[in-house]
């Protein structure tokens, strides 16, 4: 019976999983064939994907250890630079379970790698190396949870194991490798932020899931979970036979993995078809090529054939096909069946010059006819339309149009869609001044868990575990001769202990207040705002913020977004909004200040950093008699009053220019740039034309 972590619970069977399909196979695969890479499970919130995870530990074979070894050495084949030293053939053993060994989200640097034993090397003057959860995973498999919001850098290491096998330790004075072969399995929940496609790329494989739609499923899904409630150790006991039969099939299949040939045909179907998918880099190639091996190990064949190339190709390229950020991860199967039949054509070797072909007309006899024509007029394929041309004439297109939308509130005027926006741009860095204490990020200076030592404390809040050894020494050194020191080792007392204080950087929230209102609609400028809008939100991207949209239009404001993680909604309710109407400045802003305060109390720690693009016009007052323009120079008194950071992004445009913006971002206590100022390249060019003048 399986339990996770040595606790007496049973876990849920994987057999009596309902449904996940292509997940439970995706795990079975990478089961079989674990330098596939690992698999990336991408579901909403409640889709039992960490039920379907943990379950996986319970099929995995047991494996033998180098008794009293910390790495988990195979004594069959020990790691000849396992640091625990050198094995002998004969080194007594022991058994040992397949474990799961989950990461959790607040995981530091010094718990996935290891680190300096500090109390060894302090009261025994030894250099000692203390493991990691990478070394506890040697052998078994890692699950990460919410792998999405894990810091960048551990991701890397983390992926930089799975690829190698091994675990490279250069820290604290330490410098040695170990084994690190497990089955890596990720989960997220894209809500909540999504992965850069540097890093969804060195996962193997990737499965999207989703809760059934179909009554009969979900209603079989609540009754083998209330069972499994009621009476744990009975329902495991119901399913064993199904979770042993499939154990027994993964080590079969494992068994046959070196025997299953690859023939050349089915090698140059998978590079046609993940050349059809451009997909950069070579990495695609080779995980479809073992996924495809492995599957067909797992169905008993001897040689891999084209179902198992689209099973592998189902499962291995998804997450490769992003070209942007913003691209949607996944695969088309009407897609996937037009590559296959593209790749068809070239997965046979190519023809021998020196063979004739029958289909070739030979210049040598004069009975060898031509091939026929295809049909046309033109030999180019079906005739032309009567009036000659391939699309609808200008005038068809323009009918073809929708009308405007007319709007709908009262004295908003017509309003029309986004115009397409502008080519976006690298943008320039744009940060929240001070030091804060945020989750980890790109964007503004902050204390951190990871980052450049700035200083040595009595007391960190961050890591109390980070000992700032330099200042520690020569804190305790001058009092050994009193507290009677005489042979090796250190005499430390608990005010002798600094901890190192860190300096990285934090994301924060970047809250877009976006001038939506007639005066910013020509369409020329609005494509201008909306490609400088679509570039920030890039950037935010890659620097890990949290966003928010508000608009405002009309006769008020509109929170298009609240505050979140996924950058791509984001980008997704911009490109529904419309433009129109009147402009209340004044709202947008106090609207904006009341998401502030909201997602303050939620996230005290994350610094707000208010991007405002705008004219600088306002026409619509807070209330009857006042002015419009005095209400919005209140409103962003009120945001600089409460700390809030503000970048104004002055829309104007034309020969007369009225500096509003300005006026508004000297109140708010923010630059004021423009929207070519936001252009970090645009900014670099200018730097170096002053140089040189």
């Amino acid at each position: 019976m399986s339990t996770l972590g040595g606790s007496a619970r049973p876990l849920f069977p994987f057999s009596a999983v309902v449904g996940h399909e292509d997940l439970r196979l995706a795990l079975l695969l990478t089961a079989v064939h674990p330098v596939i890479g690992g698999v990336l499970v991408r579901g909403e919130k409640g889709t039992a994907k960490s039920t379907v995870v943990r379950a996986l530990a319970a099929l995995l074979p047991s494996r033998r250890t180098v008794l009293d070894c910390r790495f988990g050495c195979d004594p069959a084949d020990p790691d000849p630079d396992c640091p625990d030293g050198q094995h002998p053939p004969e080194a007594p053993s022991q058994p040992r379970g397949s474990r799961l060994i989950e990461l959790p989200v607040g995981a530091t640097e010094d718990r996935l790698i290891g680190s300096l034993d500090l109390e060894r090397a302090l009261s025994e003057g030894v250099r000692a190396y203390q493991p990691g959860l990478l070394a506890a995973a040697h052998r078994g498999v890692l699950y990460v949870d919410e792998v999405n919001l894990l810091h960048d850098h551990l991701v890397d290491l983390l992926l930089d194991a799975a690829a190698m096998g091994r675990a490279h330790v250069e820290r604290d004075g330490v410098s040695l490798s170990h084994a690190a072969s497990f089955l890596l399995v990720g989960t997220m929940n894209p809500e909540e932020g999504e992965l850069r496609p540097q890093l969804l790329d060195r996962f193997g494989l990737t499965v999207q899931v989703a809760a059934a739609r179909d009554v009969d499923q979900r209603v079989e899904v609540i009754r083998r979970r209330l069972a499994f409630e009621a009476d744990p150790a009975g329902f495991a006991t119901g399913w064993r036979a199904a979770d042993a039969e499939l154990a027994a099939r993964i080590l079969a299949a494992r068994e046959r993995l070196g025997t299953v040939l690859l023939p050349d045909t089915e090698l140059r179907r998978i590079a046609a078809l993940c050349a059809a998918f451009e997909v950069d880099g070579m990495r695609a190639d080779l995980v479809t090529a073992r996924t495809a091996v492995a599957h067909a190990a797992w169905r008993g064949a001897r040689e891999v054939t084209e179902e198992d190339v689209r099973v592998a190709a189902r499962l291995a390229l998804p997450h490769r096909r992003r070209r942007d950020p913003f691209d949607e991860p996944g695969l088309d199967e009407k897609a996937l069946d037009e590559a296959l039949n593209q790749a068809a054509e070239q997965a046979s070797p190519p023809p021998d010059p020196d063979r004739p072909d029958p289909d070739r007309p030979d210049p040598d006899r004069p009975d060898s006819d031509p091939p026929e024509p295809p049909d046309g007029p033109d030999g180019g394929g079906p005739p032309d339309r009567p009036d000659g041309g391939g699309t609808p004439p200008p005038s068809d297109q323009a009918s073809a149009q929708p009308p405007p939308d007319q709007g709908s509130a009262a004295g908003d005027g017509p309003t029309r869609p986004l115009p397409a926006p502008a080519q976006p741009f690298r943008a320039r860095l744009l940060t929240v001044p001070g030091v804060g204490e945020g989750a980890p990020g790109r964007r503004s200076r902050a204390r951190t868990e990871q980052g450049r030592v700035v200083r040595a404390a009595l007391d960190n809040p961050h890591r109390v575990a980070d000992l700032h050894l330099p200042a520690t020494v020569l804190a305790a050194a001058p009092h050994q001769r009193a507290r009677g020191r005489t042979g090796p080792g250190l005499r430390l007392r608990r005010d002798d202990l600094r901890h190192a204080v860190r300096e990285g950087r934090e994301g924060n929230l970047v809250l877009f207040v976006v001038d939506a209102s007639g005066s910013m609609a020509a369409r020329r400028r609005m494509a201008a705002v909306s490609g400088a809008v679509l570039s920030l939100l890039r950037d935010a991207y890659q620097r890990r913020d949290k966003v928010g949209l508000v608009t405002f239009r009309g006769a008020g404001a509109e929170l298009l977004l609240p505050p979140t993680s996924s950058v791509p909604t984001a980008v997704a309710r911009l490109r529904r909004l419309r433009t129109g109407g009147r402009t209340p400045l004044a709202d947008g802003l106090l609207r904006a200040r009341r998401v502030l305060a909201a997602e303050r109390l939620r996230d005290p720690k994350r610094r707000p950093l208010l991007v405002l693009l705008t004219d600088g016009r306002a026409t619509v007052p807070t209330r009857a008699g006042n002015h419009p323009m005095a209400d919005a120079l209140r409103a962003a008194a009120l945001l600089a009053g409460d700390g809030v950071a503000s970048v104004v992004v002055d829309c104007e445009s034309g020969p007369v220019r009225l500096g509003l913006a300005a006026q508004l971002a000297a109140v708010a206590g923010g630059p004021v740039v423009t929207v070519a100022e936001l252009s970090a390249e645009q900014v670099t060019g200018v730097v170096r034309a002053a140089r040189a003048a």
